[in-house]
């Protein structure tokens, strides 16, 4: 089986990389600019400006790479999947947590397999027991409605065969899936990235009328001689 190592690739590792730092950032930044107002220091609401400008100039990069590189992206998840579908073993613990989050997609979206259904007849586990199973998380079937993992058996006379054709689950795969819940949430989607940038320029506004207004009241408390 794949190391979790394998199971991802240089473009998601970078993400995930800045995502955490823009979260460490963003609580150092918060800390700052409290302390900043309550004690009106101005370096540290200075600081806490200089924060927030560097968060929506790594928002605004990061959402220009993905529009940009996006198919470049989308090859490199799609590898990621199929090596998740090859190797998906329900009794794996050490991959537990991607497989389950894997489930979670096909279940939610309502699809199967990254292309479609016919990704799952290369997995090791299926081919072994000749297709007559197939991933529970992919059923279109009431009876399976409960079960959101592993492989679910399917209805088939004893040493027989089957196809992907033959399961009962959801033809689209989730790729279609992913891209035709995008377009359909697309309004809400630049509806809170515009509302959080929006908030973070008050942010900013903010900051620097304190810093004029803490300059103003050093510079009425200087004594004239």
């Amino acid at each position: 089986f794949l190391a979790p190592t394998e199971m991802s690739s240089p473009s998601l590792k970078t993400g995930a990389y800045i995502l955490i730092g823009v979260g460490a950032l963003t609580m150092l930044m918060g800390f700052l600019g409290c302390l900043g107002a309550v004690n009106e220091i101005r370096c540290l609401l200075g600081l806490y400006f200089t924060c927030l400008m560097v968060i929506l100039i790594t928002q605004v990069a990061a959402g220009l790479v993905i529009y940009f590189q996006k198919e470049m992206l989308k090859e490199e998840l799609s590898h990621i999947v199929e090596n998740l579908i090859e190797t998906y073993d329900p009794l794996n613990d050490d991959e537990r947590n991607l497989q389950d989050a894997w489930d979670y997609v096909q279940t939610q979206i309502a699809c199967c397999g990254w292309t479609g259904a016919k990704d799952w007849e290369n997995n090791e586990i299926l081919i072994n027991r000749s297709m007559t199973a197939y991933p529970c998380s992919c059923s279109n079937s009431s009876k399976d409605f409960q079960v959101e993992n592993g492989f679910c058996n399917l209805d088939v006379p004893v040493n027989s065969t089957a196809t992907y054709a033959d399961w009962p689950v959801h033809e689209q795969g989730c790729m279609d899936g992913v891209e035709k819940w995008l377009k359909d949430n697309l309004g809400v989607i630049l509806g809170v990235c515009t509302g959080v940038a929006v908030i973070e320029l008050l942010g900013m506004i903010l900051s620097i009328s304190l810093c004029k207004n803490i300059h103003s009241e050093d510079y009425t408390k200087v004594p004239k001689s």
